[in-house]
């Protein structure tokens, strides 16, 4: 009633956008008739306007004055540059982004090409932007492709990829507009926050951002934080002797498990049992603990599933992303519990970790002054876009309308009967001809489904977290719109290639030229670094390693990718361009990036001189005209029989991602269908649903293979649904809470350490540190209300040379006639003299010694004792929690107590430094750098 009386607030906002639009297509008619040389020349009118600005918020103002102008001229690039033309909604998205907002637009309606509107705008004030996407491939792919229209409008553009060198990434954070994974762009942060020197420093101060699939970004992997780590020595014995006592209890005789909070907690008989096979008396002994080891131990024996939770790949465990299905090769659980998964699955176990550095995606992305970002599903985590990062939602509606057609949910009592029903409905579709895809929340899943439609004859595509379909992923999304083609995917989320009806033949053309091109352009070592190498196949031997004797590249694709063999005259033309390449750039004489890009560039259609574009652009088109012919025919034949049929095998924990999954049909105005397979034993449904879906299961008396349809379970399932969304909500939040004081505390100590790599001179710092801690001595030892004679001058002098060894001439009756202000700026006075007798030593030693030993101390103390307070934080975390039952709240406690163990780390490092400084005695060495020592206090 009140969107009635009030109107829709989204409509709103996108009537406030139209007049904007409208003046774009005004400056359109005066752009379109420029020369390539005048277009590219308004870059630099647009930052000539932007220099003029005073402050953040003057420039901001220009921006918006720019805007319209500034979207036309990018608008005008992409048309000559990609031939693709924004549409009208896509500025709508643009003009969104550019207002610090999220765009929510339906898959398929090219969100990537409305990133590069704000890109290019906020870049004009040369402090850079930030395109943040979900993987390393969809990074490489849109600086290629979107980043030619930046780079034919005169702006720089950098790629940061996983194996890259510091130098190579400053190098490509200083470009204009800079693509990276979210993950990159947090854990070079962090790197930065651990340099020892500017130089290794690689990102400058941020800007502007956008990020692509934001959802997954901000909410879905917002529970888990970046993390540094360095090993710590802990007895693997330990790990090995929990986990086969593990093996030996029971659940619910011995533990009980609670998936829902994914915790498990033992019975007193657990205890007893575990003590008795360990032969001790007490599992929390401190001096021989156990507690922790038999905990974890269990937690990977019952809630973290092989295959699904993770996979053994040559001799390691490898995490699965719960919501994307890939693997997350590097990356491991903290607190002991991916040594407890070593030990079940029988590999080597690797040394437990120590936090050096951590931030979460919520307070690292809030370090942006202007945050942006684009997905398909928004709007249902609204609240907490608003609630955590200040970002409003707004719905882009589609260009043309929406033809999908979201069938009703048909149910099964037991999970065998939905997965026949399932690969029932897949052998339908392929025999009609339309091709289907089909969501799983496993790769354990993806497999039974693939078996069940091996016995019906049906041919299918695999795409899971296992190694071998990972490096086809993009090819097997690619064609997953061609006629009778079945896809089985894991989590498609965040995919990001387009699924075509018909087949993609722009791909299936540059898959051919790198077919060609690769092997006889990338030097051999770069293509052992290709980031998808380092995945090996498990094999009988237990899997290839990562190292030297990996498998080495193939740039050879699926034969069965390809619609029709190329002919003979395109085939030689193909063989023609590469020799010209050849010729022109010397055999294997590119980096693999450096390749990519010239097929992306001859694929495309910027302008160019070089001849060996040229060449591989008529060869790109051959090809892509011969597969032309077949996919548009099929494209019309697949959208005549109802276009791509999308079937889902479980409802996920978040209503978002079922309906990125549906998404994936009817893109652009194509038709679609989607259909939902749910059994009463899914995961969702038995841990969340409850009593009532137990009863109901009871009621139920029907066969399995018949399909239940009811209104109260479709309520119960929604029901589900909002209960977990709510649950994992409550969790993010409260990492964030929690996190939100760290934050205060790192961005102290992050600046107090910037501040140490940038300054020349840190002498006063470490004076000014100096003065503070002889104040904090006369303030230990000294009450002001005693009487003078009551001083303890003795112990305060005492103190005094233990810091300073340079007073021992200091005497307790030098201070007697003075009150506490004098004696505070006596010793002040006296701690400067000290100084400058120490600094005159070390640099009789060499000359500039004193200053690097001032910056090393600094860094040196300010890094191992923030390491210490990481983990103190880490503790306190754990034991405010248990004062919930005393009545105090845990969040005010955790702040009171956090401030204070963080008051007495900055006390400490500065009492560290100018003990350090004091000790520090140099040798005198020929010809040889001196090197540091730091004294242990």
């Amino acid at each position: 009633m009140l969107k009635a009386l009030l109107g829709d607030p989204n409509a709103r906002k996108l009537k406030k956008f139209k007049p904007i639009v409208s003046e774009i297509e005004l400056f359109e008619e005066d752009i379109e008739p420029l020369s390539d040389e005048q277009l590219v020349a308004k870059t630099a009118e647009f930052q000539a306007k932007v220099a003029q600005a005073k402050n953040y918020d003057d420039e901001q103002r220009i921006l918006d004055d720019i805007l319209p102008e500034a979207f036309a001229v990018v608008r005008e690039a992409s048309k000559r540059v990609l031939g693709l033309r924004h549409f009208d909604v896509q500025m709508q998205g643009g003009i969104v982004l550019n207002s610090g907002q999220i765009a929510e637009m339906k898959t398929g309606e090219g969100k990537t090409l409305v990133s590069t509107l704000p890109a290019y705008l906020n870049a004009l004030s040369g402090k850079g932007s930030h395109v943040v996407t979900v993987n390393d491939y969809l990074a490489r792919r849109d600086a290629e492709s979107m980043g030619q229209i930046h780079r034919f409008l005169g702006l720089t553009v950098g790629l940061i990829q996983q194996d890259m060198s510091p130098e190579e990434r400053r190098k490509n954070y200083e470009c204009d507009i800079t693509y990276a994974t979210n993950s990159e762009l947090g854990f070079d942060y962090l790197r930065g926050n651990m340099a020892t020197s500017i130089e290794e420093v690689t990102q400058r101060p941020f800007n502007y951002c956008v990020i692509d699939e934001v959802d997954s970004v901000l909410i879905d992997e917002a529970r888990t934080p970046l993390i540094i780590s360095g090993q710590v020595e802990r007895p693997t014995e330990k790990y090995v002797g929990a986990s086969e006592v593990a093996n030996q209890l029971n659940a619910e005789e011995h533990y009980e498990v609670d998936e829902k909070q994914r915790n498990i907690l033992l019975t007193d008989e657990g205890f007893i049992l575990a003590e008795q096979l360990l032969g001790v008396t007490d599992l929390f002994d401190r001096d021989d603990p156990w507690a922790h080891y038999i905990f974890n131990a269990v937690k990977a024996k019952e809630l973290f599933v092989k295959d699904r939770s993770y996979i053994v790949q040559g001799g390691e465990i490898v995490i699965v992303d719960e919501f994307t299905g890939r693997v997350m090769p590097g990356r491991r659980w903290s607190d002991g519990l991916h040594q407890a998964i070593e030990a079940k699955e029988h590999v080597d176990i690797q040394n437990e970790t120590q936090t050096l550095a951590t931030i979460t995606y919520q307070n690292f992305f809030l370090l942006y002054p202007k945050l942006s970002g684009m997905t398909g599903t928004a709007k249902t985590e609204e609240a907490e876009f608003e609630k955590i990062y200040n970002l409003e939602v707004t719905q882009i509606p589609t260009n043309r309308p929406n033809a999908r057609t979201d069938m009703a949910d048909l149910v099964y009592k037991a999970e065998l009967g939905k997965w026949k029903a399932a690969a029932q409905e897949c052998a339908e579709m392929h025999e009609l001809g339309r091709p289907v895809l089909v969501g799983t929340t496993s790769v354990e899943k993806s497999e039974l489904l693939s078996s069940l439609l091996a016995e019906l004859d049906v041919p299918h595509q695999l795409l899971n977290a296992k190694p071998e379909n990972v490096e086809r992923e993009s090819e097997i999304v690619a064609q997953a719109g061609r006629k009778g083609r079945v896809t089985i995917s894991t989590n498609m989320a965040g995919r990001g290639t387009d699924i075509i009806l018909g087949g993609n033949s722009d791909y299936m053309a540059r898959l051919k030229m790198r077919e060609y091109f690769m092997p006889r352009m990338v030097a051999p070592e770069d293509d052992m670094n290709f980031a998808g190498q380092g995945l090996a196949l498990d094999s009988a031997e237990g899997g290839e390693g990562f190292g030297a004797d990996r498998k080495v590249k193939t740039w050879k694709a699926s034969p069965d990718i390809f619609p029709v063999q190329i002919s003979d005259e395109t085939e030689l033309l193909l063989k023609d361009s590469v020799a010209i390449a050849v010729k022109q750039y010397g055999e294997q004489s590119l980096t693999e990036l450096e390749a990519e890009d010239k097929i992306a560039t001859a694929a495309e259609k910027m302008p160019t001189q070089d001849e060996v574009i040229l060449k591989l652009r008529e060869t790109y088109r051959s090809i892509r005209k011969e597969y032309d012919a077949l996919t548009d025919a099929e494209h019309e034949e697949v959208v005549s029989l109802g276009g791509l049929h999308v079937i889902g095998t479980e409802r996920h924990e978040s209503r978002r991602i079922d309906n990125q999954l549906r998404g994936r049909a009817g893109r652009q105005g194509d038709p679609g269908s989607t259909k939902f397979f749910l059994s009463l034993e899914d995961n969702l449904l038995r841990i969340f649903g409850g009593e009532r879906v137990a009863n109901m299961m009871n009621m139920f008396r029907v066969e399995e293979d018949m399909p239940i349809e009811s209104g109260m379970l479709t309520k119960s399932l929604e029901g589900a649904q909002k209960k977990v969304e709510t649950y994992y909500y409550d969790i993010r939040k409260q990492v964030f809470e929690y996190d939100e004081v760290m934050n205060k505390q790192r961005r102290a100590i992050y600046a107090e350490r910037q501040r140490v790599l940038e300054g020349q001179d840190l002498r006063e710092q470490v004076l000014e540190y100096g003065e503070r801690t002889m104040d904090e001595i006369v303030d230990a030892y000294i009450e002001p209300e005693l009487p003078p004679e009551e001083w303890n001058l003795d112990r305060l002098v005492a103190k005094t040379q233990e810091f300073v060894y340079l007073l021992q001439d200091l005497a307790p009756d030098q201070l007697d006639d003075m009150n506490v202000a004098e004696i505070k700026l006596f010793l002040r006075e006296q701690l400067r003299i000290a100084y400058d007798i120490k600094e005159a030593e070390i640099e009789q030693v060499s000359e500039g010694l004193m200053r690097q030993a001032e910056r090393f101390f600094i860094l040196n103390r300010i890094d191992t004792l923030w390491r210490e307070h990481l983990q103190s934080m880490d503790g306190l975390r754990e034991s405010v929690g248990l004062r919930g039952y005393g009545q105090k709240d845990p969040l005010v406690e955790y702040k009171t107590e956090g401030f204070e163990l963080f008051l007495e780390m900055m006390t400490n490092i500065r009492r560290d430094v100018i003990y350090s400084v004091f000790q520090f005695q140099p040798q005198p060495q020929a010809d040889a750098e001196e090197e540091l020592e730091v004294e242990e206090l």
